[in-house]
């Protein structure tokens, strides 16, 4: 198989994973805040520096219920892959200008 198929199913999976299945995530605590919970210094918690941006807490400002999760996913998703083909074709660049000059 080609790199760019096997980027674009990569890609494709982990769309349809994001957008799909974390709407059946477990609404429960994560284990750090359960033990918080549990040994009873929940309270001490503070809000993260994030905590008002549009994809806190795992999903989308304005948004309720499993939709709400799934674009939150599909938007990290999406920003990453963004990210990543970004860096690719800037740092596949470098490498093509370093061979240039040595030729």
């Amino acid at each position: 198989m080609r790199t760019r198929a096997v980027v674009i199913a990569g890609v494709v999976l982990c769309l349809l994973l994001a957008g799909v299945v974390s709407g059946f995530a477990s609404a429960s605590p994560d284990g750090l805040e359960h033990v918080a919970e549990q040994v009873g210094f929940i309270d001490a918690a503070e809000d993260s520096a994030a905590a008002d941006s549009p994809l806190a807490d795992y999903g989308v400002r304005g948004l309720d219920g499993p939709l709400s999760g799934g674009l939150a996913g599909v938007i990290g998703v999406a920003l990453t892959a963004a990210l990543m083909f970004g860096l690719v074709r800037l740092l596949g660049r470098r490498r093509d200008a370093g061979h240039d000059s040595r030729d």
